[in-house]
């Protein structure tokens, strides 16, 4: 079995990086999952976890003319596997979108839950294609007005390209904010349901500078317990895994959005 979520936003800022890989640690206490860093310009799962010296990393998997296989940029980290990705603007520059396609279909094959952090706009093909090759998207959003608009934004792009939304993940909720109003519209609005409301917690913050996932360096902070209920509510759905694979990579990319 398998299903991909795109862990995604409108802009940056929101926390998808901590959301992804708190979401993944808290879903592999049931599943195998594979956390993917797709931001291939704006990387920085690896400074998430502790992978600054990977030796490859997804980077060398989407450049034509290197001889890496899948298989050396998976990393056994905190109960999941990380497929990290660099942060040279060379290799940006080189590095061929379209061959992440290949790459997510060989990962589909070897795990349960596929979660791909998302880069932040819709403004590149880099950008959406992890979009597009999604099963759903889990769309990560400040409490605001102009959050929810730029998720729907995102939420409108999946859907033309057949991607369904998981959910809605609030994130950095202050303790003045009153979620309730915002999470009535996005129920209204979205197709999934409001998973959790994690509130702005320092564990986050230190987390990020010790270099760890939340959930490993701070499981009893109340964020932590926040993404556990997120992934409770998140519904994962069994994918025969070849059929998903071919899926992945017969996908039609756009140029732009």
């Amino acid at each position: 079995m398998v299903e991909a979520f795109a862990v995604a936003s409108g802009k940056e800022g929101t926390g998808k990086t901590t959301s992804t890989l708190s979401l993944g640690m808290a879903l592999a206490e049931e599943y195998d999952v594979t956390v993917v860093d797709t931001d291939t310009g704006m990387a920085n799962l690896l400074f998430h976890t502790g992978l600054t010296d990977a030796e490859t990393t997804l980077h060398d998997l989407l450049i034509g003319d290197r001889e890496a296989s899948v298989e050396d940029a998976v990393y056994e980290r905190f109960g999941m596997k990380v497929v990290p990705c660099g942060t040279s603007l060379s290799a940006f520059e080189r590095a061929d979108p379209d061959r992440l396609q290949a790459v997510v279909a060989e990962l589909a094959a070897e795990t349960d839950v596929l979660l791909l952090d998302s880069p932040a706009t819709l403004g590149s093909k880099s950008a959406i294609l992890p979009i597009v090759l999604a099963d759903r998207i889990v769309v990560v959003l400040q409490p605001t007005i102009p959050s929810l608009s730029d998720g729907l934004k995102v939420q409108e792009y999946a859907r033309s390209y057949g991607t369904g939304t998981a959910g809605v993940l609030f994130n950095k909720v202050h303790e003045d904010e009153t979620v309730d109003p915002i999470s009535e519209k996005s129920e209204r609005y979205f197709d999934g349901p409001t998973l959790a409301a994690v509130p702005d917690d320092e564990a986050a913050r230190a987390a990020r500078r010790a270099g760890k996932p939340l959930l490993a360096h701070a499981p009893d902070s109340t964020a932590a317990s926040a993404y556990h209920d997120a992934a409770g509510a998140l519904d994962v759905r069994a994918g025969e895994s070849e059929r998903v694979a071919e899926r992945f990579r017969s996908a039609v990319i756009p140029d732009s959005p």
